[in-house]
């Protein structure tokens, strides 16, 4: 039985669960890294006590000190769960998109939380990114852990995910399919991957109204690519300098409703009960099945908790309110739904 002097220790040794009923759908094994079994229920409680041990280690934070940072949630979390065990003050700015039981959940651990605006561009005084450089700069001793270009957003995964994937799946792995928001979690951990097996593909999972796919391809960014989107904690309109677009075989991109229905068929079929993301990951798998075969070996990272959504796609209101469900009370609804999910 393991014993832990605190909380922080608990963090990492995710499991890998087979999904089995996805099967009659998918041709060859697939694994999911569970990522929801990190006490703060994300795989940003990996890189939130990495940026911060190392900023501790460079003498960025000194006791009693503040950490600031953008957020959509999951990373606040950890922080702020980091805080309570360090002894920091920790403010968080997050967007309107943010759920919410995210916030509520930053509030309960103590965290001060702002709330900006979604669809202001980043250099827009308003936004998130600019709020959060604004209060490092006025408060003394304070940390802004910028984890869309902290280097040990990618550390943390190189040290930990990747060689838990890699001694779980006995080296056994083909393909590493992940969201990408700040970058950190696909590329440290397809790193790692690739340097142990450079055959291995690494399938990056971007949501349409974002830029990171179309970076990836030639051509030049086209700003009306970029529009509001509800699918949390994935793409961005900026780009992170911890997304090592060269490690990356492939992007594929998903939508908002079918990634909803994805993360609910996984807790109606799996028992599995994961976030929004997750759902999108899900259907990365689904976009690129024509391209696997029995033989192959998929390991999908599930970054966070469903718990954290209660309110938006596990919310049968919510749910029909962004016009994913429609007269979700009657038969013929049921019936759709059915239809719907068998052929995404």
């Amino acid at each position: 039985m393991r014993r832990y002097d605190n909380v922080l220790q608990a963090i990492g040794h995710t499991p890998l669960i087979r999904l089995n009923k996805f099967s009659k759908w998918i041709k060859p094994t697939v694994y999911a890294k569970v990522e929801a079994f990190n006490p703060g229920h994300s795989t940003k409680d990996r890189i939130a006590l990495f940026m911060i041990e190392s900023a501790e280690r460079n003498g960025l934070l000194q006791p009693g000190g503040t950490i600031i940072e953008t957020t959509s949630g999951n990373t606040g979390f950890s922080l702020a769960m980091i805080a309570i065990v360090k002894g920091y003050r920790c403010i968080l700015a997050v967007n309107e998109k943010t759920s919410m039981e995210k916030r509520n959940l930053l509030r309960a651990l103590g965290a001060e939380v702002i709330v900006c605006p979604t669809n202001v561009p980043p250099e827009d005084p308003r936004s998130y990114y600019s709020r959060a450089r604004d209060l490092s700069e006025k408060i003394p001793n304070s940390f802004y852990v910028n984890q869309y270009f902290n280097d040990s957003n990618i550390e943390a995964h190189y040290a930990t995910t990747g060689p838990e994937i890699w001694e779980q799946t006995e080296g056994k792995i083909t393909h590493y399919i992940a969201t990408v928001g700040t970058g950190g979690t696909l590329s440290g951990t397809a790193r790692y991957l690739k340097e142990q097996n450079p055959n291995i593909q690494v399938i990056g999972v971007d949501a349409y109204g974002t830029v990171l796919k179309k970076n990836h391809e030639p051509g030049e960014i086209d700003k009306n690519e970029i529009y509001s989107y509800k699918l949390e904690g994935v793409g961005k309109n900026i780009i992170p300098s911890n997304v090592d677009f060269d490690i990356i075989d492939k992007f594929v991109k998903v939508d908002d409703k079918t990634s909803a229905f994805r993360a609910r068929q996984l807790a109606k079929r799996e028992g599995l009960f994961v976030g929004y993301s997750s759902g999108g990951a899900m259907q990365g798998i689904f976009k690129v099945k024509e391209e696997l075969n029995e033989d192959d070996y998929v390991v999908v990272l599930f970054p966070d908790h469903g718990s954290r959504y209660l309110g938006k796609i596990y919310n049968d209101e919510w749910m029909e309110e962004a016009g994913f469900l429609y007269g979700h009370h009657n038969y013929r609804y049921m019936l759709k739904f059915r239809k719907f999910l068998r052929s995404i």
